[in-house]
């Protein structure tokens, strides 16, 4: 049944013997990710970490694999952004990291151990949700608050952007009651100062 090829090979020996190359190749002491990444800290286990949100100094104790969503939702009780999609292509989980835009549910907490974090939750008094309320940019209001955040990151960016530069701002947003027409709407109030 193990017949060799013409070469001295059997595509069975071959696959044995790839595939322990390759797991060979995948085992990475911490010393070595230390060498390849300076600085690089390999965790495992719970650990302790602080970050800044919404302006107040908060402190989470996160596994490797937590992500930040887990620590809003679940440890600081900011349910704003929310778990729509896993990959984050629905938008959701929108919130700024240093100013920029990100999704919570594919972010590690330990990537943003130290830095600032801004959830819808502390835009109450911006003018994007006044003008979401203004132009009727929601429906069932699940995607509003991952919207109103990736609208503040792009206007802090682009705060003269036209309607086609807005359309591909914001395209990493879903909206699946299809409010579109009315989101843009409101942003481009924002943008022309109304």
């Amino acid at each position: 049944m193990s017949q060799q090829s013409s070469q001295g090979v059997s595509r069975r020996g071959f696959l044995k013997g790839s595939g322990a190359a390759v797991a060979a190749s995948s085992v990475v002491s911490s010393t070595e990710a230390e060498a390849a990444a300076p600085g690089l800290q390999v965790v495992s286990g719970e650990t302790s970490i602080t970050m800044k949100v919404n302006g107040k100094s908060m402190a989470a104790k996160v596994e490797p694999r937590t992500t930040l969503l887990d620590v809003l939702r679940y440890q600081f009780d900011l349910t704003g952004a929310k778990p729509v999609s896993l990959g984050g292509s629905s938008g959701a989980s929108t919130v700024l990291v240093g100013g920029k835009a990100v999704m919570a549910s594919t972010t590690l907490a330990l990537a943003v151990a130290g830095k600032e974090v801004t959830t819808c939750e502390s835009l109450g008094g911006d003018a994007v949700p006044s003008a979401f309320v203004e132009h009727d940019a929601q429906q069932c209001g699940f995607c509003t608050p991952g919207f109103v955040v990736a609208v503040r990151a792009f206007l802090n960016k682009y705060p003269n952007a036209t309607e086609e530069q807005i359309r591909a701002g914001l395209n990493g947003n879903i909206c699946r009651c299809g409010t579109y027409a009315n989101i843009l709407q409101a942003v481009i109030s924002l943008v022309k100062g109304n």
